[in-house]
């Protein structure tokens, strides 16, 4: 992937058992846990490039999250509070070489920031 290409989708749910089988059934998701992240199915659609995630939904997450990648979450950071934008959540390591972040831009639209290795599911 590079800069400024969608990574992931996360998808909040109330119920993820019920979201998996609804979700491959209806596209032919492939959902599983990867070890270390438990608690976070990640699913694959059939081309094996789009992908993302199904979280629990709270108050605070009740829409799909996209994830742009980028090469620095630092510089975005930085370049979308000069453009008018706000920070959500600050920059999270993942693991040991990705990390990720969520801002908002001026028109209220939540992005994510992805920066470093893909997980894989």
């Amino acid at each position: 992937m590079a800069h400024g290409d969608i990574t992931h989708i996360e998808i909040p749910v109330s119920d993820m058992k019920a979201a998996s089988s609804f979700y491959g059934a209806v596209f032919g998701w492939q959902i599983a846990e990867a070890p270390g992240f438990e608690g976070y199915p990640m699913w694959q659609a059939p081309n094996k490039i789009s992908g993302g995630g199904l979280v629990a939904r709270t108050e605070q997450s009740t829409n799909p999250r996209s994830y742009v990648e980028v090469d620095s979450i630092d510089e975005t950071v930085a370049k979308v509070v000069e453009l008018g934008g706000t920070v959500t959540h600050e920059k999270t390591a993942i693991d040991a070489a990705s990390w990720w972040a969520a801002v908002v831009d001026p028109d209220g639209n939540e992005i994510g920031l992805f920066e470093g290795a893909p997980a894989t599911a």
